[in-house]
């Protein structure tokens, strides 16, 4: 992790509570969540090539000349939106989380910069775990989806793109049995 989260900011655990995994979105689906924005970041610098390559267009590309002003200005606000949008995608990785401690599942959502929904399940109201993983990448490099259905509920818990899906659906039902083998007096 590159900032340590501190999770007792996002929910308070209870006496005896312990955080057992947390998982975040597959680093490599954020990555190429960000290959976009390199590309974007690229595109006024090659643009007068490519308006040298398309025969009407190119009395166009000297009119693009990076050491005038206007130009700088303007190439320095692109770059700088390009930058805000990125930044905004790793605000999302990184504060999208799955927490599974020995009591409940809490799932914290980013939609936005200032709009967090923290949401959370115990153990014992768990009834369904639910792994999928498709296609071949994926499959290489186990990277799935996990979605957990809670007695009661409407919604199902889900978390798309993480790592080691199975493992993490293990650690859920192993909890949720040794939470049924410990009832609450």
């Amino acid at each position: 992790m590159i900032f340590p989260m501190n999770l007792t900011k996002e929910f308070e655990l209870e006496p005896g509570e312990s955080v057992l995994r947390e998982a975040r979105k597959h680093w490599l689906l954020f990555a190429m969540e960000l290959l976009p924005y390199a590309i974007i970041a690229i595109i006024p610098l090659v643009l007068p090539r490519l308006l040298l390559l398309a025969p009407p267009l190119a009395p166009y590309a000297g009119a693009i000349d990076y050491r005038e002003p206007l130009a700088r200005a303007a190439l320095g606000v692109w770059w700088l939106a390009t930058w805000t949008a990125a930044w905004g995608a790793y605000t999302r990785y990184y504060l999208n989380v799955w927490v599974v401690t020995n009591k409940r599942i809490v799932a914290v959502t980013q939609h936005g910069y200032f709009d967090r929904q923290v949401s959370s399940v115990l153990l014992n109201r768990v009834q369904d775990v639910t792994t999928a993983v498709a296609g071949v990448l994926p499959s290489l490099l186990h990277i799935g989806n996990i979605s957990v259905q809670s007695a009661g509920a409407v919604d199902e818990f889900h978390m798309n793109g993480i790592g080691e899906p199975e493992s993490m659906r293990d650690l859920i039902l192993a909890e949720v049995g040794a939470d049924s083998k410990n009832p609450v007096i």
